[in-house]
């Protein structure tokens, strides 16, 4: 019996402490309202803990919906409902530009909403805009 004991405990993994193990994504905090965007076709979401508002110039005044956040290795990602079609949205960090303005954003955001992509950037009160708009 003891030699089977001391058997399971050599299999035990203690991996989830080796510098080779990746991270979830802790560049977003829990309490940060993140401000996604994009264009052709216009759109925009802000995300509230688990609040989502989607606007876009056919509904200026918004829908609301409830989401799921989960983090993954390099970015934060959401999932839901919204107007009866499914909603994933992956939020990574990298340079993005709305090709409108002279504007980057810290953070690139794909959607998908049914059977629709968009594809857009983000930000959020820790992580802004730089840049200056184009005249």
């Amino acid at each position: 019996m003891l030699l089977g004991v001391l058997s399971l405990s050599a299999c035990t993994a203690s991996g989830d402490n080796r510098a080779d193990t990746p991270q979830n994504f802790a560049g977003i905090a829990d309490d940060e309202t993140i401000n996604l965007s994009g264009t052709e076709p216009f759109w925009s979401m802000a995300i509230e803990g688990s609040k989502l508002t989607y606007t876009s110039p056919e509904n200026l005044e918004g829908e609301v919906t409830e989401v799921s956040r989960f983090s993954g290795n390099n970015g934060l990602g959401f999932s839901g409902e919204l107007a009866g079609e499914s909603l994933q949205i992956a939020i990574t960090p990298g340079e993005c530009s709305d090709g409108m303005s002279d504007f980057e954003y810290p953070f690139t955001a794909t959607v998908n909403l049914g059977d629709a992509t968009l594809l857009g950037c983000g930000y959020t009160d820790s992580n802004p805009i730089t840049g200056e708009e184009s005249e």
